[in-house]
């Protein structure tokens, strides 16, 4: 954040609405001491630089029927970037992988996978990441109770 514009009041707009991204600009206002129009153009510059990226529903997995989260750990069958380019165009079409990382170390990936049960599961590991040539290795874990879960940064 190096914009010489970014100030205090950003940070304090961005903080309520990573709480609450349906506060109107009048619900800003009264919260950051702004006028609504400051606060809808502060906003809206934010959006143009790109420190809102979007706006999203949170939905309840477990009413929607995929109450198992799972932690899957993948090695790549070889390194290199055409290898890594296949893996990621798999994940891009799989919408049960909710995060995927490129890590150090000894694993390559770690994702975050929800399916409704172990069945799901079982098929998703088996039929869909084991057969894909670019897979060598994977090690799933089941999460057995989440303690935090927020997409919201420490502003």
């Amino acid at each position: 954040m190096a914009d010489a514009r970014f100030d205090g009041y950003d940070r304090k707009i961005l903080s309520l609405l990573q709480v609450d991204a349906r506060l109107t600009n009048n619900d800003l206002s009264e919260r950051v001491n702004l006028s609504p129009s400051q606060c809808s153009r502060r906003r809206q510059r934010l959006e143009e630089e790109g420190y809102i990226r979007g706006y999203v529903a949170m939905l309840d997995r477990d009413r929607l029927g995929f109450p198992l989260v799972n932690i899957i750990t993948v090695t790549l069958a070889t390194h290199n970037p055409d290898n890594a380019r296949r893996f990621g165009e798999l994940l891009a079409r799989l919408p049960e992988v909710q995060e995927a990382h490129a890590l150090t170390g000894e694993m390559d990936y770690i994702l975050k996978v929800v399916t409704p049960d172990l069945k799901s599961l079982s098929e998703f590991v088996n039929g869909v990441l084991l057969p894909h040539d670019s897979v060598q290795h994977v090690k799933s874990a089941i999460v057995l109770e989440t303690l935090k879960e927020t997409g919201a940064l420490p502003l």
